[in-house]
């Protein structure tokens, strides 16, 4: 039977600061799902269920990334009727493997989403490994074990760098800066590409489980992190 692997997308639609739309990314879905695909069973999940929305930027920047564009035409039905995390959460023995895409709206809601953090805190008791990619490691920021150490606690991580928040020009909306979070709980074992968009995948593990720890810097490192949940199946 193929590996069971949470993917779990944002419910926040809009930037609070300006009311802008956001969303989750696109490629760092379309390019982990294209390695996953045919080797695992994945299964959907948003805080809220139903529609988990697209940052409609990302479609626009990817257009001509065949990926991108044959997964947005093709799987539509994989983001319009997500199942709740809390459905989940008495389910989480079901699953082998989650995975947190990434885009800026899991820095509003899966940052500090109570469901969230029960289920990181599951697959690390479990010794399951836990992935995210580009904004998707801040769902990893405020999680800890069950003895109360910080998930991130001495594990080396990745994240959407402050210069790529800049070049972005979404630096003066965010709520904090992923690479300042990521840096403090990990006690200074962030670490980026040498150039900005550049691919940068770390893989290291949870305090006090040995669990996996996959995450990836931004969209060019979201293919990287896919593959890299494979080998941690096992695959």
């Amino acid at each position: 039977m193929a590996p069971k692997v949470l993917v779990v997308l944002t419910s926040q639609d809009k930037f609070p600061a300006n009311g802008n739309p956001t969303g989750w990314y696109l490629p760092e879905f379309a390019h982990p799902y294209e390695v996953l695909k045919d080797k695992t069973e994945l299964v959907i999940a948003s805080p809220n269920g139903g529609e988990a929305p697209l940052d409609p930027g990302s479609a626009k920047a990817f257009e001509n990334d065949p990926i991108s564009a044959k997964f947005l035409k093709e799987n539509k039905s994989l983001w319009t009727n997500t199942q709740k995390l809390a459905d989940i959460l008495p389910r989480v023995a079901e699953f082998d493997a989650i995975f947190y895409v990434g885009g800026h709206g899991p820095m509003y809601d899966l940052h500090s989403d109570a469901n969230s953090l029960v289920l990181i805190q599951e697959f690390a008791e479990a010794k399951k490994p836990i992935a995210a990619v580009c904004h998707g490691p801040t769902v990893l920021i405020k999680a800890k074990s069950t003895s109360g150490e910080p998930i991130l606690s001495g594990a080396s991580v990745t994240g959407f760098s402050n210069t790529e928040e800049d070049q972005a020009g979404l630096s003066s909306v965010m709520p904090f800066m992923l690479e300042d979070e990521l840096t403090r709980v990990t006690g200074g074992r962030y670490v980026k590409a040498a150039q900005p968009w550049g691919e940068k995948v770390v893989v290291s593990k949870v305090a006090g489980s040995g669990s996996t720890l996959i995450t990836g810097q931004n969209p060019a490192s979201a293919t990287g992190v896919g593959k890299e949940i494979l080998k941690a199946l096992g695959l």
